[in-house]
């Protein structure tokens, strides 16, 4: 049995339920993203000319024919991803105990009424590409979102791993962060060569940083904390998500520049190609900022955000263990391990 000698606000908040609706709730808005990258594929943004009515009507679903069945589809999908937000906030913010979950549940509720509004003028300013721009990247915004909640509601996640002293740990929770920032702008750029506001050149220029930054994060991530499976798994898999990415992006340049840039309609491989480039980078960045978050709690006082001490799985016996929390104070976290 692993107790903590201290308070930990949240350690016994675990709820199967809530848990398993956040997943739903994350995936759901996985799709959404997807369909969106659909509409954008197809050219079919403007295939409902009308908002928040479809072609007048509020409930009638429109013939889902052409493009309709992929702009109409991404409104009703919406809608009902809305309706799981407002779920996911409320449930949250009455069972759950941690005060920056509930805030964070608040979060992904205005995220998603500025998406649905951002939606909206894209429509009724005749897809305009800054803010087709932004609509994008507050989707993968909001996905990311969801899935900090998702994930921080998982009974594993109720607890960090050992806070391991790491001089060099701060910086490299510093990189993180920093190749979260560059991740931002390959989705800016990405976004805007899509919607017809860029060349497609500073993306693919871009994408050299990216790679860079995010390979020298993970191989930091992975030499300092190989035996913290909160740090190694997330790292491992950004370095997976990132070679899929880098093959994907490749194809839908090929594709879409160097094949398409003539054709008269979508191609079908263009469409696919760019769907799932936009899908694993939605997942690269939910993971890149996960791995950021965890970096941070390795450092920090685990109190303070409501989860529980314990030790790396390379730790097998008994006693107490003690870590000087880096900081003006240099707390003192100590806690027990019981085998018996």
């Amino acid at each position: 049995m692993i107790a903590a000698q201290q308070s930990d606000v949240g350690t016994d908040g675990y709820a199967r339920a809530r848990h398993t609706f956040a997943v739903f709730t994350a995936c759901t808005i996985f799709t959404l993203i997807l369909a969106g990258a659909l509409v954008t594929s197809n050219e079919a943004g403007l295939s409902v000319p009308d908002w928040p009515t479809s072609f007048g009507s509020i409930y009638k679903i429109p013939p889902m024919v052409g493009g309709v069945r992929f702009e109409h589809g991404h409104r009703m999908l919406a809608e009902f991803v809305g309706l799981l937000t407002i779920v996911l906030a409320a449930w949250t913010w009455r069972t759950d105990e941690r005060r920056w979950m509930r805030r964070l549940s608040i979060a992904a509720l205005a995220v998603v009424i500025m998406q649905g509004i951002l939606g909206g003028l894209t429509v009724l300013y005749f897809l305009p590409p800054a803010v087709s721009t932004a609509h994008a990247a507050l989707g993968q915004t909001f996905f990311s979102i969801t899935v900090i909640i998702a994930i921080f509601t998982g009974r594993r996640s109720m607890s960090a791993p050992k806070s391991v002293f790491e001089p060099g740990g701060h910086r490299i929770a510093r990189l993180a962060l920093i190749s979260v920032g560059v991740l931002y702008v390959q989705l800016i750029l990405g976004g805007l060569f899509r919607h017809g506001g860029l060349s497609w050149w500073p993306h693919v220029a871009n994408s050299i940083v990216v790679i860079a930054m995010l390979a020298w994060t993970t191989f930091l991530s992975l030499s300092n904390y190989q035996n913290v499976d909160q740090i190694r798994k997330p790292a491992l898999l950004i370095l997976i998500l990132l070679v899929f990415q880098v093959c994907l992006g490749g194809v839908t340049f090929y594709t879409r520049v160097v094949q398409g840039h003539e054709a008269l309609q979508p191609q079908l491989p263009t469409v696919i190609s760019t769907v799932a480039h936009v899908g694993v980078g939605a997942l690269l960045l939910a993971t890149t900022v996960i791995l950021t978050i965890r970096l941070w709690l390795i450092g920090l006082q685990p109190a303070r955000i409501g989860i529980t001490l314990m030790p790396n799985r390379g730790i097998t016996g008994g006693g107490r263990y003690e870590h000087i929390v880096p900081g003006n104070n240099r707390e003192r976290v100590s806690w027990v391990v019981d085998r018996s």
